[in-house]
């Protein structure tokens, strides 16, 4: 048996062979996806808090051992999920990141060491930390201009968020207006909860009038936020706390109104309060690391009593000049990090372990669990990953269970309770074949996952791609949910995703059907054609390909360009020694794996001719890449070789990306600069040798200012 699993399992990461690791990131990379459109789009998560932080911490661990295999569809390198249809889209000006997390006590000590190490600051260097309670609700973004509230957006993706500016509006802790001095344009950041007595209030009234009673206070906050009606927004209690900033514009280097700009967190948090925004009143400075874990003791100590829920502690960097330095990585900045609290438990059974198919034929089994409440929120179903899962804790239909939830959702399964087991137990059986068609479902040589091979003929596969391909981070097709795509399966209205577009020609097809009007039908007929014209990220990222998830599309959307130079790429790519399979496998996060399926995908006539079926229904607009303003480097391409004096290699890099520039592992025809450090090696060889320019890292820092 494989020792390579997919989630949380005892397997240490150390014995894990490159092929195994390499499977196991595939696997995280989905699953994690999955949830985190769940969590972020839906307010319906399916596990808990627990579960999806050791997924993430097991991914961090895997990629830290083998960091050539981080993926580019990573979720170290993604921040929440894409906007929910309804409401108007937000770019926001500058990122909102979400935050790494740390479990124990070494976890913060390491989060300290890496950034001693980043500043290159001197072993032991005290780091003066900002202390505050992480609030479990919606992260939200309010710009004022001129000191009025013009715009409130959610997080969305990071890069997108919704418009819920009247609805934001309808918070009484908001100011309209900011009080005394202010920049021009000041976009503050923060979460709206719902406390906890509020919570109770609102489900009573709810359940008392025949309407949806939710969750827990998470889910209440989100989805009040979200109604399309703000009245209905005012109705609900809601509450925020502001703790960051994003774009700040109109004032100077040395400030705005005649005032020095803010140097430290924590006097921006001293600024918010001038300006009306409630602040934490939790939030402590803490001059070293044993200040910040006695403040995260003495809150989780008060957990319990406090009127509103949280999950941890917050811990920021203070200084401002060294938050900039150390920027942000991927989807999480480097200068922060959530200290987690402990997860909740609690006893249940498993009535029975189904499977479900997925998109590419991956078999997931999934526990049916007696409903049992963790933490004031019951939960029903969990998933147990794969087979590897199951057998290494034995897990069984009948076994009654300890699970764990650390927030809002389905817990995790912990252990079996063996001395409770039923005496007519049997070991769960993983299928041979899959529940849908019957194929033989195979598991490949270092994979965690078993699949279906009935290809296009299984209708699990077949109906799973056609609602990838409508999601919210593909075609976004509104009104065409996942039961309209299987009724239209089974019907023989849609079979390949091109006959989606060519709808309208069957409208006949609709006459008499259950739940189909004359305005639900014309509402669809537009929707669809809303989409005729789509990005190109969103056209690669919806066709489904394995191992290509929303970053990956991106990347690859950013090398080539158009559709039609990423085809031909692919096509020629077949040839392993082409320069095509090489400028492929040269895109920082592409791999020889993710490689292989891209090409694997090109080769096979049938996608191929979903492709050309697609041409003829729809637009994919060229991509343009966002530019790093008056950057010197924005679009180039960047290496950098030896030892660096003024920064460490990370902060040369992370500056580097900041400004626009892509750096690269390796020197090539296509780089544009190299820069050389103390005791420089190959690289520099190499950049000589190809006659490309190479600056000093003096001259580097003058470039770039």
């Amino acid at each position: 048996m494989s020792k390579t699993k997919r989630g949380l399992h005892d397997v240490p990461v150390e014995t894990l062979t490159p092929i195994e690791a390499a499977a196991e990131l595939a696997a995280l990379a989905k699953e994690i996806t999955r949830h985190d459109r769940l969590y972020y789009q839906k307010d319906a998560p399916e596990i808990s808090d627990a579960d999806y932080d050791a997924l993430r911490q097991r991914n961090a661990a895997i990629e830290q051992r083998f960091p050539s295999l981080v993926r580019a569809d990573s979720p170290s390198r993604r921040v929440g999920a894409a906007p929910a249809a309804g409401f108007a889209k937000v770019v926001h000006a500058l990122p909102m990141l979400s935050l790494s997390n740390a479990f124990a006590r070494e976890d913060v000590e390491g989060f300290i060491d890496t950034i001693r190490r980043f500043l290159k600051l001197p072993e032991g260097a005290a780091v003066e930390l900002v202390a505050e309670p992480k609030i479990d609700g919606l992260s939200i973004s309010l710009r004022y201009e001129n000191g009025r509230f013009v715009q409130g957006a959610t997080r969305g993706d990071g890069t997108t968020g919704e418009d819920i500016t009247e609805n934001l509006r309808t918070l009484k802790e908001l100011p309209e207006n900011l009080h005394g001095a202010h920049p021009d344009v000041l976009e503050v950041r923060g979460e709206v909860y719902m406390k906890k007595a509020d919570f109770r209030a609102l489900n009573e009234r709810q359940a008392a009038a025949g309407e949806k009673v939710f969750a827990n206070p998470r889910n209440a906050a989100a989805g009040s936020l979200r109604q399309l009606d703000p009245k209905v927004t005012a109705k609900r209690p809601l509450s925020l706390f502001a703790y960051a900033w994003g774009e700040v514009a109109g004032a100077d280097a040395s400030g705005y109104g005649g005032q020095a700009a803010w140097k430290t967190q924590w006097e921006f948090y001293e600024r918010l309060k001038k300006w009306g925004f409630p602040v934490n009143p939790h939030t402590h400075l803490c001059p070293t690391l044993d200040d910040a874990l006695k403040q995260y003791d003495k809150v989780g100590e008060k957990r319990a009593s406090l009127p509103y829920d949280i999950d941890g502690v917050v811990y920021k960097v203070n200084r401002l000049d060294w938050q900039s330095r150390l920027g942000a990585v991927s989807r999480s900045p480097r200068w922060a990090v959530a200290h987690k609290f402990e997860a909740e438990k609690a006893e249940t059974r498993i009535r029975e372990i189904r499977i479900q198919v997925g998109r590419t034929g991956t078999l997931t089994p999934v526990a049916e669990l007696e409903p049992v409440g963790v933490g004031g929120v019951i939960v029903s179903r969990a998933t147990l990953h794969n087979e590897d899962y199951i057998q290494e804790k034995d897990i069984r239909a009948g076994d009654t269970v300890i699970v764990q939830r650390a927030g809002d959702v389905i817990p995790q399964v912990l252990e079996v309770i063996k001395a409770r087991r039923p005496k007519d137990s049997r070991p769960y059986k993983f299928p041979a074949h899959c529940p849908e068609c019957g194929s033989l479902a195979v598991r490949e040589e270092g994979e965690a996952a078993r699949r279906c091979t009935g290809g296009l003929i299984c209708p699990a596969q077949a109906v799973e791609r056609l609602r990838h391909f409508v999601s919210r981070d593909a075609f976004d097709i509104e009104g065409l949910g996942e039961r309209h795509i299987e009724a239209f399966w089974k019907d023989g209205l849609i079979k390949t995703p091109a006959d989606i577009f060519r709808l309208k020609d069957r409208r006949a097809a609709f006459e008499g059907r259950e739940g189909w009007g004359d305005k639900s039908i014309a509402n669809l007929f537009a929707a669809i054609e809303a989409r005729r014209t789509i990005s190109l990220p969103r056209f690669i990222y919806a066709l489904g390909i394995r191992q290509v998830g929303q970053a990956t599309a991106r990347l690859l959307a950013k090398q080539y360009g158009t559709l039609d130079a990423w085809r031909r790429a692919m096509t020629a790519a077949k040839d392993l020694d082409s320069e095509a399979y090489k400028e492929l496998t040269d895109i920082d996060g592409i791999g020889p794996s993710v490689a292989e399926d891209l090409v694997a995908f090109m080769a096979e006539k049938h996608n191929r001719d979903v492709l050309d079926a697609l041409a003829q229904e729809v637009a994919a607009e060229p991509f343009v890449a966002p530019r790093a303003a008056s950057s010197p480097i924005a679009g180039k391409t960047v290496v950098f070789t030896g030892t660096l004096a003024a920064m460490s290699r990370n902060e040369a890099k992370a500056k580097a990306e900041a400004l626009g520039a892509k750096v690269a592992g390796s020197v090539s025809a296509k780089t544009d600069y190299v820069i050389v450090g103390a005791d420089a090696g190959s690289k520099a060889k190499k950049a000589a040798e190809l006659g490309l320019k190479t600056l000093s890292e003096d001259e580097w820092l003058k470039m770039i200012g």
